[in-house]
């Protein structure tokens, strides 16, 4: 799907971008060109990479030490 018309950018695009290493709506812009014309595609972009972020989360596991007594 096309987010941002004005540069004919898909959400695949951007998906890859975040894989690489983009994590902000700044990085696409500056990478892509997202949201570097009228900027109605910002709010998406960035529901996209907040997707992208939760989806590849790493989880720590969580180690109980008790209480000394």
């Amino acid at each position: 799907m096309y987010v941002c018309i004005c540069n004919a950018i898909t959400d695949k695009q951007i998906r890859l971008a975040a894989s690489r290493g983009a994590t902000t709506v700044m990085d696409l812009t500056n990478e892509l060109g997202v949201a570097a014309g009228c900027g109605s595609c910002r709010e998406t972009a960035a529901e996209i990479l907040s997707e992208h972020e939760h989806r590849n989360r790493r989880f720590e596991p969580v180690v109980f030490t008790p209480a000394s007594a």
